[in-house]
């Protein structure tokens, strides 16, 4: 098998298995390469509970979706004709959902958890049902921060990603890059795992690159665990991350 073209720089992304396509792209048309090691795989939650948890959250006063991956699980029963309006936790889950006919999608302009329950729409819930649509362990501070201000949260957990150890191809590839390479870094739960599951010489060569986290809060997770050289990206798009990396001193 012929050898990959070589790049003068390589983003790792550590993205759900089949999920690595956007951030490759971006990276592409700057030049640079990508290192896929997904932590984990995203299977969709169908059983006779989870149905009758997503037709209770949509039926909430206000009704937000925490992925794009969420609605793709919801889609099924979502459409403009089910819902008038949803909160989107970033642009990519409100495209999703606009893409299904919702025409009244608000999104917060900070596009993680902090920024989200900064919306004007979620200062006014005690009360009121809040449905939230999303997976086991993803955004873990929304239904605290809502119940705190009075919100009955409506729970919806309709996929669930499962735990998926890199390849060793994957292993081989981040081991043998002699491109400087930098971490992506979107996901706690995921930069958390991978570097539980990685070989220790490959867990090693990660924590030596350079990280671009998503937000603030995601930084401090990237030097907990080790990484020195941090950037923060103006946002979790691939298009932001991209942007942070072609500024920061790979290595």
């Amino acid at each position: 098998m012929p050898s990959p073209p070589r790049t003068p720089w390589n983003i790792v992304s550590l993205r759900p298995a089949g999920r690595h396509g956007a951030l490759r792209a971006a990276a592409r048309r700057h030049g640079g390469g990508l290192i896929a090691l997904s932590s984990c795989r995203i299977e969709p939650v169908c059983d006779v509970t989870a149905q009758a948890s997503l037709e209770a959250a949509l039926g909430a006063a206000v009704v937000i979706f925490t992925s794009p991956e969420a609605v793709r699980a919801a889609r099924a029963r979502v459409s403009g004709s089910t819902i008038d309006s949803a909160v989107a936790v970033g642009s990519g889950t409100a495209a999703a959902l606009r893409r299904l006919g919702i025409r009244g999608v608000i999104s917060p302009a900070r596009m993680d958890s902090e920024g989200l329950l900064d919306l004007p729409i979620l200062q006014t819930v005690a009360g009121h049902a809040v449905g939230l649509v999303t997976a086991p362990g993803g955004r873990g501070r929304l239904q605290p921060a809502l119940e705190a201000r009075g919100a009955r949260v409506v729970r919806a957990d309709i996929y669930r990603r499962v735990p998926h150890a890199p390849s060793p191809r994957a292993v081989a590839a981040l081991l043998e890059a002699t491109a400087p390479g930098v971490v992506a870094v979107s996901s706690a739960e995921a930069l958390q795992h991978v570097l539980q599951v990685l070989p220790a010489p490959a867990g090693e060569r990660l924590r030596g690159m350079a990280a671009v986290a998503a937000s603030k809060r995601l930084a401090e997770t990237a030097r907990a665990a080790g990484f020195e050289h941090i950037r923060v990206a103006n946002g979790p798009r691939p298009a932001q991350l991209v942007a942070a990396v072609r500024t920061h001193p790979a290595r």
